[in-house]
């Protein structure tokens, strides 16, 4: 699908530029929604609009829905109004909300004023629910039953408003306060007899969010039932909208790459790489930047406290780099993985000690290799050199019970620290590698100069 894309586009370029519009409507036939969205994406603005003036309603309306906020409110101003309004008007509410979230309050209330009234109605009551909620994911869009319907009336009242149904893979059944009693797949339905009630086919147990549950609790529930749509229920349990997997995907697809941003140590950039504009993402950056580059000085004081052994013993200085680095290292894969173990719900906060032991283990188990490996060439080293001099043993033993301690260390505070920025109700994330390893290299130095303290103080540190 991709390779076909990279050669249409070239294609569809020069048949605009030729002005050979049917040709142009020939190409664009018969082209999914997804495949037509990634061909505008690659096309210049003007480009873009003529594409999109030749392709059908329908499949203007859907491939719309594909398309990235940013250019989707490119094109929007592009059209004229009465384009726009038919767009908008037709769109999902759940995808026209998502557009109208990503526009300032000036745009958004520009495309507010381009929607009938009824959708204007859906499209405000979906705004009002709270930002991240599931009230802002749902749609209004579904099929509901009475449980004392026969399977005929609701196959019937399926072909007659079924239509519009962001889907029909369950049918919800409501009193008539419109209290969700139940859902009922549909396959029930097209297994049982026509004379059946909706009734006979009830177990009265269904699962629902609730419009102002969050959006990650969506995540979570999607995921453990394993379902493609989930009612939404008001505080009164009435029915109020439906949401459907594709959207909580994009949510899913939203906390991961905003979890990638503050484990890589920055801001989250909420908008896609090449829309941000460059003095926004270099604020997102600086922050976080500055932060460490503070943090890193603290490693510039620990060692100017060790001046006196670095003059003595010179040969410790060689070290450093490798003794922080490794300590670092072992703090980020630690780190790393508690917080994605955390997202994904394989551990919780009273797991903590249980993470604590492992880790323990693990980090000595790392730094026994690292030490061994630090210790070997320190020795195959000086049997060719005296570059480390004659007191290469003390120094190798230095190094690898400094890269032990160190590696330790590193595990520990790496795998430790997500789970009191838990306890505290911060995002764990926010204990990116970089974080991590700023704290283990200023901590790391005490580390390596206390060992060479107590194992030098009759050789080199005399």
């Amino acid at each position: 699908m991709v390779i076909h894309r990279f050669w249409l586009s070239p294609n569809v370029k020069q048949v605009i530029r030729s002005g050979d519009l049917a040709t142009l409507s020939a190409v664009l036939k018969d082209r999914t929604p997804n495949d037509l969205a990634d061909l505008i994406i690659d096309l210049m603005p003007s480009e873009q609009l003529v594409v999109f003036r030749h392709l059908p309603r329908k499949a203007a309306v859907d491939t719309f829905q594909y398309l990235l906020p940013s250019v989707q409110e490119r094109l929007l101003k592009a059209m004229t109004p009465q384009e726009g309004a038919e767009i908008l008007n037709a769109m999902s509410p759940d995808d026209r909300t998502v557009l109208l979230e990503k526009l300032t309050d000036a745009a958004s209330q520009e495309v507010l004023q381009l929607l009938t009234p009824a959708e204007r109605a859906v499209a405000v009551s979906l705004l009002e629910f709270p930002e991240h909620s599931v009230g802002r994911l749902m749609t209004p869009d579904y099929v509901s039953a009475r449980e004392h319907w026969s399977v005929q009336q609701v196959l019937d009242y399926i072909r007659t408003h079924g239509h519009d149904s962001e889907t029909l893979n369950h049918v919800y059944v409501v009193d008539g306060k419109r209290t969700l009693i139940d859902d009922i797949r549909m396959r029930q339905f097209l297994l049982a007899g026509l004379t059946d009630r909706v009734s006979d086919l009830m177990d009265r147990q269904f699962v629902a969010l609730r419009a102002t549950d969050s959006q990650e609790t969506a995540v979570a529930v999607f995921k453990r039932e394993d379902r493609t749509a989930l009612p939404v229920i008001d505080g009164q349990g009435k029915l109020v909208g439906i949401v459907t997997i594709d959207d909580v995907l994009d949510v899913a697809e939203e906390e991961a790459t905003e979890d990638i941003h503050k484990i890589g140590g920055m801001e989250a950039l909420d908008e896609p790489y090449m829309e941000i504009s460059l003095l926004r993402m270099v604020r997102k950056r600086a922050g976080w930047l500055v932060l460490l580059f503070l943090g890193e000085m603290l490693t510039a004081t620990a060692m100017g406290f060790f001046e006196r052994e670095i003059e003595r013993a010179v040969v410790l200085a060689l070290f450093i780099p490798l003794i922080i680095s490794s300590g670092g290292n072992s703090g980020s894969q630690a780190s790393t993985l508690v917080i994605r173990s955390l997202a994904l719900s394989e551990i919780a906060l009273r797991d903590w000690w249980k993470v604590m032991r492992r880790e323990v283990i693990s980090g000595l188990a790392l730094g026994a290799v690292l030490g061994a490996i630090g210790f070997l060439r320190i020795t195959l080293w000086s049997a060719f050199s005296d570059v480390y001099g004659p007191h290469w043993l003390g120094v190798a033993l230095t190094v690898a019970l400094a890269l032990i301690g160190v590696v330790l260390w590193g595990t520990l505070a790496g795998s430790m620290l997500p789970f009191a920025l838990r306890r505290l109700g911060f995002d764990p994330a926010t204990s990116s590698a970089p974080f991590v390893a700023t704290l283990v290299d200023v901590t790391g130095l005490i580390i390596y100069f206390g060992i060479a303290a107590i194992i030098l103080r009759d050789s080199l540190l005399r």
